[in-house]
């Protein structure tokens, strides 16, 4: 693990390899890189734990790109697919206090559940799971289990919260923001094709790698409720954090992947210097 002295912070830049980066990750890079300050340091984690989404080809154009930016980080980048044993070990110290739960349900059978029920309370993932599968009986868990159906594992929200009790993060624009986990409802954190998700691999990732800084676009602000909770429950130190605006286009709408000319590969082949693509993300030390 990496240590950091007390001038400096230990901070992270975390992509997903599903494309190109864009002038977007360029600046959210650019603030982690230099948010560590003198005697700190920098990483470079590489999220790919979705398989089907997830290119090896990406991954290198990620490396490729940040260095012709000038950014360099300590070694070895951590992989997340390399570290599914880390991500599991959590799960089981989150079972053995009784917090997951088995949940069969298909995503059609949610929405005819809500629809039912006449009324859908929404949290910032969309709406909040009605808890059809918390009811199930261990034995008629344990049956379904057997015969190999289906499942995700959710976290029993309730139970969580209380044995967590008042939580709370510090944030460098907000300061200390009181954590509201319970407005996600039973958040999925496993499924049988990727056995962790983002929001359980990125809580077990900044403990692993010491992380005291998280610096991210601010539509991520919502999701540190649920990593707070996590932290509170798997006995972490939490970071501080933050939450940066986020690079938009022309029209107003934020960068995508989509936005192929607007990716820092297609800027380097068009000629552009490192120079001028920190320009055009509007980063200043």
């Amino acid at each position: 693990m990496a240590k950091r002295s007390k001038a400096g912070q230990i901070t992270r830049f975390a992509p997903s390899p599903t494309g190109y980066l864009h002038i977007g990750h360029a600046f959210s890079a650019l603030t982690a890189f230099h948010a560590r300050g003198k005697g700190g340091t920098f990483h470079l984690r590489i999220e790919d734990i979705d398989p089907a989404r997830c290119k090896p080809e990406f991954t290198d154009a990620i490396l490729e790109d940040l260095a012709w930016l000038g950014l360099d980080w300590e070694k070895p980048v951590r992989k997340q697919s390399e570290h599914m044993d880390d991500y599991d070990k959590a799960l089981r110290k989150l079972t053995t206090k009784g917090l997951l739960y088995p949940c069969f349900c298909t995503r059609t059978e949610i929405k005819a559940e809500i629809e039912q029920s006449g009324h859908a309370p929404h949290g910032p993932d969309g709406p909040i799971y009605p808890g059809i599968c918390k009811k199930l009986s261990d034995e008629k868990r344990e049956d379904r289990i057997d015969k190999g159906d289906p499942h995700v594992r959710r976290l029993d929200m309730q139970g969580a919260s209380a044995i967590a009790g008042p939580l709370a993060w510090k944030d460098k624009n907000q300061g200390l923001v009181k954590a509201k986990p319970e407005r996600f409802g039973d958040v999925v954190l496993a499924r049988k094709d990727v056995p962790t998700s983002y929001h359980l691999a990125v809580t077990v990732d900044d403990h692993l790698q010491e992380i005291t800084m998280v610096n991210r676009g601010d539509d991520l602000a919502p999701s540190t409720d649920v990593h707070r909770l996590l932290q509170g429950l798997l006995g972490y130190t939490p970071p501080g954090y933050d939450h940066h605006r986020l690079i938009r286009n022309t029209s107003g709408r934020r960068l995508a992947k989509r936005d192929q000319d607007m990716t820092i590969r297609a800027l380097r082949e068009n000629g552009y210097t490192p120079e001028e693509v920190v320009n055009m993300t509007g980063f200043e030390e």
